[in-house]
């Protein structure tokens, strides 16, 4: 294990181009625009063939996976390291959709393991911007089950069942594995999930791929993995208050809350046995850690806090909103 200081680290976006992607990324993360669909920028990601490579300081140019065997509990904490098997836990996303994405859904840990000998996929949305007419789909809007939703995909009617939300900045949504979802077009989310690439598609708008197939659907596969327990609603309604912490969502998984802040804030994580993880969603500010290292940021950009500082403090240039993640104590 190396011995050498952290600080708060920020990385390279993994930047996808996918054909529903669009423009915003790059323009809301300060880049230069070009012509490419970027459908999603990884901000933080430790799936395999896809690891963060460090942007500045002593240890640019080092990877996550790097950072993880010569750090280990330095950097993730000791509780998260070994509950996840020496896997960063969460994949921080921005993800830009100029079509509908496909309804799909996500198996929980157990049948994650079970199948494919990987984590299950629990995530979360907020809305960062949205088209005028711009739509999320989470859960079903009716009560359905296993035979019932084998029947709707034969018959093409699976969307007569799904909980459709006009979307606005802003809003917020939580997805525990198995329940259905999809991106509508013109949205632009940021997202938090657990660290796995494991997705069934159910539904895809009867589109083709390049050589004019249909694309694969998951049926059978997504028939066991879909909760059909029936909600009131789908997303999470919260009220931000500003210069403090806003809840947004606690489960086993991550803690998420909202800082829309106008003035200097401090953070205390001497108790917190996890990494600390800041999204920018509006504005400028400064970061500064306990040891006195300062990081500028700005909208577009995140930054992971290592496990072994023991507090922060954000100083905002003007009005800013951060999202701050980590991982909860369990018990």
């Amino acid at each position: 294990m190396s011995q050498q200081a952290l600080y708060p680290l920020t990385f390279e976006p993994l930047l996808k181009e996918i054909i529903w992607g669009g423009q915003d990324i790059r323009p809301f993360k300060g880049l230069e625009p070009n012509e490419q669909k970027i459908g999603e920028s990884w901000e933080i990601s430790h799936v395999d063939d896809n690891f963060s490579v460090v942007a500045e300081g002593s240890l640019k140019g080092q990877n996550l996976d790097e950072l993880i065997k010569n750090y280990g509990e330095r950097l993730v904490g000791r509780g998260p390291l070994a509950r996840f098997g020496g896997r960063f836990p969460l994949l921080i996303k921005f993800i830009d959709a100029q079509t509908n994405l496909s309804i799909q859904v996500h198996p929980d840990d157990e049948l994650g393991m079970k199948r494919h000998n990987s984590f299950g996929k629990t995530e979360m949305w907020y809305v960062v911007k949205a088209s005028p007419e711009a739509k999320l789909y989470s859960g079903f809007s009716k009560q359905s089950g296993p035979e019932d939703y084998v029947k709707r995909i034969e018959e093409g009617t699976i969307m007569d069942i799904m909980q459709e939300y006009k979307v606005e900045p802003g809003n917020v949504f939580f997805l525990p594995a198995g329940r259905v979802h999809a991106i509508g077009a013109g949205c632009f989310v940021a997202e938090i999930q657990q660290t796995s690439n494991i997705t069934y598609r159910i539904y895809d708008y009867d589109r083709r791929d390049a050589n004019g197939n249909p694309r694969e659907l998951h049926t059978e596969l997504a028939k066991d993995a879909i909760d059909y327990t029936l909600h009131d609603t789908y997303r999470t309604d919260y009220t931000p208050e500003v210069n403090k912490p806003t809840h947004l969502v606690k489960c086993q998984y991550f803690e998420t809350n909202l800082l829309d802040i106008n003035e200097p804030i401090s953070r205390d994580w001497a108790g917190l046995d996890s990494f600390v993880i800041y999204i920018v969603m509006e504005g400028k500010l400064s970061l500064v850690d306990n040891n006195g290292y300062k990081l500028d940021l700005h909208q577009g950009q995140s930054v992971l806090v290592p496990a072994e500082c023991t507090s922060v403090r954000l100083e905002p240039k003007g009005a800013c909103k951060v999202m701050e993640t980590y991982i909860p104590e369990l018990g």
